[in-house]
C-alpha cells in the first residue's frame, strides 16, 4: 500500500511539472526571438563606421523610412563630419535646402516656412503626435535618432558577462535587433490570430508588429554596385541608425585607446619613480 501511494504521489507530481512546463512554454512563445549575432564595422575597440554604407543607409532612411519615422535629435551639418557618411558642404546644404522648416518671421511675428538650413534638424512629416496616430491606424511610429540604443536584447548568463570584456567588447545588441526585425517579417504560423492592420514578426514582443515590412528587392537603386536587397537595404539603413545614435564613436574609442595607452605609459614611469625614491631606503 505505502508503495501505491507512492507511485501514486510521484505520477501526480510529474504531472503537475509537465503542467508547470507547458504554462511556462506557452507563456514563452510570446517572448521575441533573440536575433541572431551580426558582424558590424563598427563593432568592438577599434571599430569603425563604413562611410560607403553610411550614405547608402542615409538613402533608404530618407526614401522609406522617413514617411513615418521623425530623426528630430540629428541636424542637417551632422551629414558632413567626419567619422559618419561624410557629404560634401555642398550636397549637405542642398538637401537641407529641399525641406521647409516651421519658423517666425522676425519682423511680422508670424509662422512661415523656410528652406533648411546646415543647424535646423530634420522634420517630421506630421505636425504632432495625434496626426501620426490618425493616419498610421493608431500607431506612433518611434524617432529614430537614438533607436539603435532604445533597442536591444539581453543575452543572459554567463554570455552578457564575456560582452563587457575590453576584448570583443560587444555593444550592438540595439544593432541586431533592429536587421532582426527588418529581415524576419514571415507567415503567421497556423494558429497564431493576426487583427487588421497587424503582421507577423518573431523578433518583436507578442510576435505581432503595427508597421507592415517596410523594404523589398530592388526598391532603391544604388549606383555603387552594391546588391539592392532586403537584407543590404537592412543592414546599411541599421549601420546609418547606429552612426546617429552614437556619431561620435570613433572619436570615443581613439580616445579610450589613447587614453589606455598614457595609464600604461603611466604606471611604468611611477613604478621606476618609486624604486628610485626609496631605492636608498632600507626595508
Amino acid at each position: 500500500m505505502k508503495m501505491t501511494s507512492l507511485f501514486k504521489t510521484l505520477s501526480l507530481t510529474g504531472l503537475l511539472a509537465l503542467g508547470l512546463a507547458g504554462s511556462a512554454m506557452a507563456q514563452e512563445s510570446d517572448e521575441p526571438a533573440q536575433p541572431v549575432r551580426q558582424s558590424w564595422t563598427f563593432a568592438g575597440p577599434f571599430g569603425k563606421f563604413d562611410t560607403a554604407q553610411l550614405q547608402r543607409g542615409f538613402m533608404v532612411f530618407q526614401k522609406v523610412c522617413a514617411n513615418c519615422h521623425s530623426m528630430k535629435y540629428v541636424s542637417f551639418g551632422s551629414l558632413s563630419w567626419p567619422g559618419g557618411p561624410e557629404f560634401s558642404d555642398g550636397q549637405v546644404k542642398a538637401l537641407a535646402a529641399t525641406y521647409q522648416i516651421p519658423d517666425i518671421d522676425m519682423d511680422s511675428g508670424s509662422s512661415i516656412q523656410r528652406p533648411g538650413v546646415l543647424s535646423d534638424h530634420f522634420p517630421w512629416n506630421f505636425p504632432n503626435d495625434q496626426a501620426a496616430r490618425a493616419a498610421l491606424h493608431g500607431a506612433l511610429p518611434p524617432d529614430m535618432s537614438r533607436l539603435e540604443k532604445a533597442r536591444g536584447y539581453s543575452r543572459g548568463f554567463p554570455q552578457f558577462v564575456f560582452d563587457m570584456l575590453p576584448y570583443p567588447m560587444y555593444q550592438e545588441h540595439g544593432a541586431d535587433y533592429i536587421y532582426g526585425v527588418l529581415t524576419h517579417y514571415e507567415k503567421a504560423p497556423q494558429g497564431v490570430e493576426i487583427g487588421d492592420g497587424q503582421y507577423y514578426n518573431p523578433n518583436v514582443a507578442n510576435h505581432k508588429f503595427a508597421m507592415p515590412p517596410p523594404l523589398s528587392d530592388g526598391l532603391i537603386s544604388y549606383t555603387d554596385g552594391t546588391p539592392q536587397t532586403v537584407d543590404q537595404y537592412s543592414r546599411d539603413v541599421t549601420a546609418f541608425l547606429a552612426w546617429t545614435a552614437d556619431p561620435h564613436l570613433v572619436e570615443r574609442k581613439e580616445m579610450g585607446l589613447k587614453v589606455i595607452i598614457f595609464l600604461f605609459v603611466f604606471a611604468i614611469l611611477m613604478y621606476f619613480t618609486k624604486k628610485k625614491v626609496w631605492s636608498d631606503v632600507e626595508h
